[in-house]
């Protein structure tokens, strides 16, 4: 089930096609400029060109890597070693990228955001999920992972007697857009298979040292330095919300009641629960709005069973008046069905609609409630197990909390407005064992509907900082009480919002959202901004730099991944008992190499391609 786009937004939409139309054109007149330059001779003979992207080559440095290279046993172990990662690594690409493909071919779905093509760049304001206040620490750690990437392959140069013709960097206009080192090419080919092999690896095996690095510093005396600040996150406001006519915003923080002081999201719930339909809010410690609550449709199922629509206003159940949430299950009691009487959004005339409400699910084929109820993959609403009334999904999930599998439940439920009572036999979950399952895929809130009588949705600040590493608990529980389960979920944090695990994506202690942190300890006597700054930087170096290991590690030319392939089929290759010859090798690698392009471009373009 798909809920419409909410009305809670957590940062506008600034720009949208309108940047990605001016970072082109940008683009185009940039190319422009170097093309007249070149053509007039005017650039240094240490900057080339190539299309778009310029080159920048010194040999300054060369000395360094001759006396870094010294150690030689080491750094030999020490490539051996990444070798053994990009090996296991490039596997793990292949076969993920060869089943997102497969199941991008075979089961089409409309292209989410995260599917765009434009979101694999990772360039802020362009990518969907990277806000412009990103941009300073996301250029920090690209640098560093293309300085610390071509640096292994010079180091393993020169450990393996190959020749360094020039090192450098490549820029797109201002962006860094990669690093490289030019080795010799005869002295290359003279080096051993093995040599060729470590040189290759050593790049992503720095890229990831770093990653292990950063986020152990990240994890440990930087976000131990930071505390989530008193008071509920406001991370968005509904447009038309209460919360918007009091002047309330997105980054502001709810620190009192009608007086009394709020010390978290969940003491704010708590405590609107037994306010009345006007209540002071104090912001930040230092202004007050009056807020006059009404119950807003914040997200609503697309053709879900209630004709109701984000922005709708909930102002009265069979004809007393509701301006809470508290105020709606109150008026709804113990009965199945009411009469909402709306306010539609933008429609000044109101409406009245009688509804069931309870829990919307959607009901899994052959699984428990199917095999009862014969209503396999539609949308039902669920509004009493045995003798519990349930008003929404989130009691529905409390009442099977304590089932077991075998157990047999008395469910209500109405599809298309008729009422339906079953005897049902509560299955296994099928990834769960032990737990029971009703076989149903729900959708939060009541009937479909998430509702808001404030017009905020809460960031949820400590959970963030528990994942990073900082104190606070996490809903994650034993993942997070691990090195690499805290890494695994930090990379997933600049996605985690439109992956629909947590409301808001994570961009570091940036745009705003460091009013909800204060700094602590020791540390404090830097000043929040350096502790702030220091943060990002570690998040995004670490982020990048593992994300550069794994692009790096993909089977194909001209990656690093694909020289590593033709070196080990090279080597497996030579000790078969046949005739080996360039051509064999060549068929593998370019075999992998087309597969994984194809794999690609199926994963980002045919979902869309297909459903439409």
């Amino acid at each position: 089930m798909d809920y419409g786009t909410p009305a809670v937004v957590s940062v506008p939409e600034l720009f949208g096609s309108e940047l990605l139309t001016w970072v082109v054109v940008g683009l185009l007149l940039y190319w422009a400029g170097i093309i007249a330059l070149r053509k007039l001779d005017l650039l240094p003979e240490f900057v080339g060109a190539q299309g778009p992207i310029l080159t920048f080559h010194t040999k300054r440095g060369r000395d360094f890597l001759d006396w870094l290279s010294g150690p030689k046993r080491f750094w030999r172990a020490w490539a051996n070693i990444g070798i053994g990662i990009a090996v296991v690594v490039m596997a793990t690409m292949f076969v993920f990228l060869l089943l997102a493909a497969i199941a991008a071919l075979t089961t089409p779905q409309p292209t989410g955001g995260i599917q765009q093509p434009r979101n694999v760049l990772v360039i802020p304001g362009v990518n969907d999920f990277l806000p412009l206040s990103a941009t300073p620490g996301i250029v920090v750690g690209l640098l560093v992972g293309l300085v610390v990437h071509e640096g292994g392959h010079g180091l393993l140069c020169r450990v393996e007697g190959i020749d360094i013709n020039s090192m450098g960097i490549a820029m797109l206009a201002i962006i860094p857009f990669g690093a490289f080192v030019e080795p010799d090419q005869e002295s290359s080919k003279d080096a051993s298979r093995g040599g060729q092999t470590r040189m290759f690896a050593a790049g992503v095996t720095n890229n990831f040292a770093v990653t292990i690095i950063a986020f152990a510093l990240l994890f440990g005396p930087i976000a131990g330095a930071i505390a989530v600040a008193p008071g509920a996150a406001v991370g968005g406001v509904a447009p038309g919300s209460p919360a918007e006519d009091a002047g309330i915003e997105p980054n502001d923080r709810i620190t009192a009641i009608d007086g009394e002081p709020v010390e978290d999201n969940d003491d704010l719930m708590a405590q609107l629960e037994s306010s009345g339909d006007e209540v002071s809010v104090e912001l930040d410690g230092e202004r007050t709005a009056t807020v006059d609550r009404s119950l807003l449709v914040t997200a609503a199922i697309d053709g879900g069973p209630v004709d109701l629509s984000t922005g709708d206003r909930i102002v009265a159940v069979d004809g007393t008046d509701v301006g809470t949430e508290q105020g709606f299950i109150d008026a709804v009691g113990d009965d199945h069905t009411a009469t909402l009487t709306v306010h539609p959004a933008g429609d000044s005339e109101q409406t009245d609609t009688e509804v069931p409400i309870g829990a919307a699910v959607e009901v899994v084929h052959d699984e428990a409630l199917d095999v009862a109820t014969g209503q396999a993959g539609n949308v039902i609403i669920i509004t009493a197990i045995g003798d519990e009334r349930v008003h929404d999904y989130a009691a529905l999930e409390s009442q099977l909390a304590d089932a077991d599998p075998g157990d047999e439940l008395s469910v209500v439920s109405y599809a298309d407005g008729d009422r339906d009572e079953a005897e049902v036999t509560l299955g296994e979950h099928p990834q769960q064992p032990g737990s029971a399952f009703l076989g149903i895929q729900g959708a939060p809130g009541t009937s479909g509907l998430e509702l808001n009588d404030l017009g905020v949705q809460l960031y949820p600040a400590e959970e963030y900082l528990a994942v990073l590493g900082g104190g606070g608990e996490s809903s994650y529980g034993a993942v997070t009480d691990t090195f690499l389960g805290k890494i695994g979920l930090a990379l997933l944090l600049p996605l985690i919002g439109v992956l629909g695990i947590l409301p808001f994506n994570f961009a570091g202690f940036t745009g705003g959202v460091q009013n909800f942190y204060e700094v602590q300890g020791s540390l404090a006597a830097l000043g929040d901004g350096t502790i702030f700054v220091l943060a990002n930087l570690l998040f995004w170096t670490g982020w990048i730099n593992v994300q550069l290991g794994f692009f790096n590690c993909i089977p194909a030319f001209p990656l690093d991944g694909g020289h590593i392939l033709r070196t080990s089929t090279e080597a497996i290759v030579s000790r078969l008992p046949i005739e080996a010859n360039r051509g064999m090798v060549r068929i593998v690698t370019t075999s992998v190499g087309l597969t994984m392009l194809i794999s690609f471009l199926a994963m980002l373009f045919a979902q869309g391609w297909l459903a439409s």
